[in-house]
């Protein structure tokens, strides 16, 4: 590699760099607080917060990278053109098109990180994510309980305490748990018990040796009753919105599915590398400026080339999984125009119009 184009290489990857992480701390703002308001709902257990936190920034890397290097590399490559550099290096025979060496040398590898995102990390993520919450379910010190304080329990059903918890959260001392349903108000005392599941989901309180009092406050009915063992069902959070997730499945799954939503997710997984790669090629003939040119007016060009690009994108999606489209026509309806626009405007920026011939 000659040695312009490794200080070429350089200034793209830093620029690159340098917008992925101000865009990733954007979009880890945002996780932060639907994850909050998750745990706010008792969907989410709160000693989870940077384990999921950490997670699920992976499944917005297909998303945020693509975008990184069309910012990054439209900075640098006007930052060229702004400081004369690219004058500079046309006198010495080094035009536009002897730029896109050093720019495919960031954009393939970037392409090849939101590939490797959105076909493996993003889905095994999510897995992982779901089933630290199903495993976080079975123990109370995972889901935030301490001996000696109050907490609320799941989807705001009720509050717990427990005075003594033994060390793998399984079993308690001294417990006290309130309820509300209906207006109708329901206390529970316990010498000790224990947690357990029935099923796959489930949670149950095993109670043993306690008092129970139940009734309606605004008519002062209330029964007391003692029991030697009780066992009392735990709410659970709030389901999702859609059960059928198949944003977790791996992409290997989905290859044997023929169902239009799970078509409708591959072709999805399979778009965003290739539109990280269409993006970094773009930049490089949409960089182009005069020198007093100003150099930030190309972000909101690239801002709004972008939105509209994955707006197309999700529209597609959507279209696919409804059945609107057939699957075999895929996202390649917006992804091949892409680059066949790409593929014209490198061919054709920096080349001079040949000479018109004037009649004598």
């Amino acid at each position: 590699m000659l040695l312009i184009e490794r200080y070429l290489l350089r200034q793209f990857a830093q620029s690159v760099a340098a917008v992925a992480v101000v865009l990733l701390l954007v979009g880890l703002g945002g996780l932060l607080v639907d994850l909050m308001g998750e745990i706010a709902k008792g969907k989410v257990p709160a000693g989870l917060l940077l384990s999921q936190l950490g997670l699920r920034s992976i499944q917005v890397l297909p998303i945020l990278l693509p975008l990184a290097l069309f910012i990054g590399l439209l900075l640098a490559v006007g930052r060229l053109y702004g400081d004369s550099e690219m004058a500079v290096l046309s006198s010495v025979g080094r035009g536009p098109r002897q730029l896109l060496r050093p720019l495919l040398w960031v954009t393939l590898p970037a392409a090849a990180v939101v590939a490797f995102a959105s076909l493996w990390a993003a889905p095994a993520g999510a897995r992982l994510a779901q089933r630290m919450v199903e495993e976080a379910n079975r123990s109370f010190l995972v889901a935030g309980l301490e001996a000696g304080r109050f907490i609320e329990l799941p989807g705001r059903a009720g509050i717990l305490y427990v005075g003594e918890i033994n060390t793998d959260g399984t079993r308690f001392g001294r417990m006290f748990v309130q309820t509300e349903r209906e207006g109708r108000l329901d206390v529970i005392t316990a010498r000790e018990g224990e947690l357990f599941l029935e099923g796959e989901a489930d949670r149950y309180l095993r109670l043993r040796d306690g008092f129970r009092v139940e009734g309606d406050p605004a008519r002062r009915d209330y029964r007391m009753m003692r029991f030697a063992e009780n066992e009392l069902q735990v709410p659970d959070a709030e389901p999702d919105v859609d059960p059928a997730n198949l944003e977790s499945a791996p992409s290997e799954a989905l290859l044997a599915l023929q169902e239009a939503p799970a078509r409708a997710e591959l072709h999805w997984r399979l778009a965003t590398p290739l539109m990280a790669l269409v993006l970094g090629l773009l930049a490089l003939p949409l960089g182009r400026g005069e020198p007093r040119q100003a150099r930030y007016g190309r972000v909101l060009a690239a801002l709004l080339i972008y939105i509209n690009a994955m707006i197309l994108l999700v529209l597609g999606k959507g279209w696919l999984a409804a059945g609107t489209l057939p699957a075999w026509a895929g996202l390649w309806w917006l992804l091949v125009p892409l680059a066949l626009l790409a593929t014209w405007l490198l061919f054709t920026d920096g080349r001079l119009p040949r000479p018109r011939k004037v009649a004598a």
